[in-house]
């Protein structure tokens, strides 16, 4: 690498990551366990070569700005990059890595536990019992959940994660429909999935889980009306994006009895506030964002992270690339640089 990088990494992470950029680089770390604030990230990115951030860090126009020219990555330490303005970045050759499916396993786990946890009503009768209700020792009528094994499922985006949410249904013997932007026919084929329209699988589910990408389009994708076409007995499953869910719409719905319970992972604005109604209803089950959050994902998203920021500061191809087409622009901007000389 010659002369050495200086990175700016925006959280302290899991595992050896830190330990393989600072062999390499002058690394400067939030060591804060609260994410840092705006004015922290524009006064300590100026100079830096790289930016190692989280899904909570905004990197926009303003940021880059602050970084100034020498900026050549930013690396994320997630599987989404909505927070990154990747058009910026880009026309700026500024390359925009990320840890793509790895979290894929992980978080599919967490989708099942909370589709389990929704319909045996699992936080709800551990909350009994330590609060000493449990006096009558087993009764007949006490704590009825709904079944899982047999109903049907829909999956709302069949990429690496809804795809292995499917296959962990096949193993209850649910039925199994989907909605995609793009049909994945090769699932579909090896798991006997069956493709629907969104309302259609709204109408039918007994569950239904998100796993769809947050865009332009996906935001409030799940609004009042849709959550009206579920089935009253209908749970809802969020480890995707919070913004997905009209938010608002869905506390009516479960104040309600429009539908009967939720899971929810992701929120629309977080951390989400203690004031929120949400956290007064009895039947949701609320998480604190954690759908990757196993010590073996989290290490190997830091060293995804780490090695992709690496790579591009040893002018190798990052393993995990958002905007291939900036390695043209760069090119280009190479030329140009040595034609003037």
């Amino acid at each position: 690498m010659g002369v050495r990088k200086k990175v700016y990494v925006t959280r302290k992470l899991p595992g050896p990551a830190l330990s393989m950029l600072s062999k390499q680089c002058d690394v400067t770390v939030h060591k804060g366990t609260m994410p840092p604030t705006r004015n922290e990230i524009l006064k300590r990115v100026s100079g830096k070569d790289g930016i190692l951030c989280t899904l909570s860090d905004r990197i926009d126009e303003e940021v880059m700005d602050a970084a100034g020219p020498s900026l050549q990555i930013i690396s994320s330490y997630s599987t989404g990059f909505e927070h990154i303005d990747v058009g910026e970045a880009t026309k700026r050759g500024i390359y925009v890595a990320y840890t793509s499916d790895v979290l894929a396993e992980t978080t599919a786990d967490l989708a099942f536990a909370l589709i389990l946890a929704c319909a045996r009503n699992i936080v709800q009768c551990d909350i009994y019992v330590r609060e000493k209700k449990w006096k009558g020792g087993w009764t007949p009528d006490l704590m009825l959940g709904f079944d899982v094994h047999g109903m049907t499922l829909g999956i709302i985006g069949l990429g690496s994660i809804g795809s292995a949410v499917a296959r962990r249904a096949r193993g209850f013997d649910m039925n199994i429909i989907y909605h995609s932007i793009k049909r994945n026919l090769q699932v579909e084929s090896e798991l006997g999935l069956e493709y629907v329209g969104l309302s259609e699988l709204l109408k039918q589910s007994d569950f239904v889980s998100i796993h769809a990408t947050l865009n332009e389009d996906s935001i409030h994708l799940i609004d009042g009306l849709r959550l009206s076409k579920m089935k009253k007995t209908a749970f809802i499953i969020n480890t995707a994006r919070g913004q997905i869910i009209n938010q608002k719409d869905l506390v009516n719905a479960l104040k309600n009895g429009q539908i009967a319970g939720a899971g929810l992972d992701v929120f629309e604005h977080e951390p989400l506030s203690s004031s929120d109604e949400l956290v007064r209803l009895k039947n949701v089950v609320l998480l604190p964002h954690v759908g990757s959050a196993t010590h073996a994902t989290r290490e190997k998203m830091s060293n995804i992270a780490a090695q992709n920021l690496l790579n591009v500061l040893n002018d190798i191809d990052p393993i995990y690339l958002v905007n291939p087409e900036v390695k043209k622009i760069r090119s280009l901007t190479n030329n140009d640089s040595q034609v003037s000389r």
